[in-house]
C-alpha cells in the first residue's frame, strides 16, 4: 500500500478540515494517508515520493505562513521537479492570490501541480469544498 503524505499548516482548523478530507480520499482510493502538521514533517520524507499534498491558508498579504510552511516549501523547491503536487488552503480575505502564486512557484520549480491549480475555499470548507478535497485525495493516491 502506497504511503501518501498530506502536510499542512492550519491556524483556525479550516485548512486542517481540508487536509482531513484529502486524507479520506487517499484512503478511499486504497492508499495510506500520512497526515502531518508541517511542524512534524520532514522534507526528506518527500524526496522519494511521486505525489503528495500541501496545504496552507492565506496569511497576511496573501502569502504562505512564514515561520513553518514557507521554509518547508522553500526546501521542497530544490527537488520537486517531476513530482505530482496537490495544493490546498483556505482564506478569509482577498481573491486567492496566494494560491496562484504558490502554483506558479511549484510549476516554476518543475512540479506537476495536480489540476493545474490548488483547491481553495473561503473560511470553513462547505460540503462542495470537502467533496473537491476528497476527489483530490483520490487523484493524489492514483499518481503516487
Amino acid at each position: 500500500m502506497e504511503n501518501v503524505y498530506v502536510i499542512y499548516w492550519s491556524q483556525t482548523g479550516n485548512t486542517k478540515a481540508m487536509a482531513d478530507a484529502i486524507a479520506k480520499g487517499i484512503e478511499e482510493a486504497g492508499a495510506k494517508a500520512n497526515l502531518l502538521e508541517v511542524s512534524n514533517a520532514n522534507v526528506e520524507d518527500l524526496k522519494e515520493a511521486k505525489a503528495f499534498a500541501l496545504g496552507c491558508p492565506a496569511m497576511g498579504a496573501e502569502v504562505l505562513e512564514e515561520s513553518e510552511m514557507e521554509p518547508f516549501v522553500e526546501a521542497l523547491t530544490k527537488f520537486v521537479e517531476g513530482k505530482n503536487v496537490a495544493l490546498f488552503g483556505s482564506y478569509g480575505w482577498g481573491d486567492g492570490e496566494w494560491m496562484r502564486d504558490w502554483v506558479e512557484r511549484m510549476e516554476g520549480a518543475g512540479a506537476n501541480v495536480i489540476n493545474n491549480e490548488g483547491i481553495i475555499c473561503q473560511e470553513m470548507p462547505d460540503d462542495e469544498a470537502i467533496a473537491a478535497c476528497e476527489a483530490l485525495g483520490k487523484e493524489v493516491a492514483l499518481l503516487a
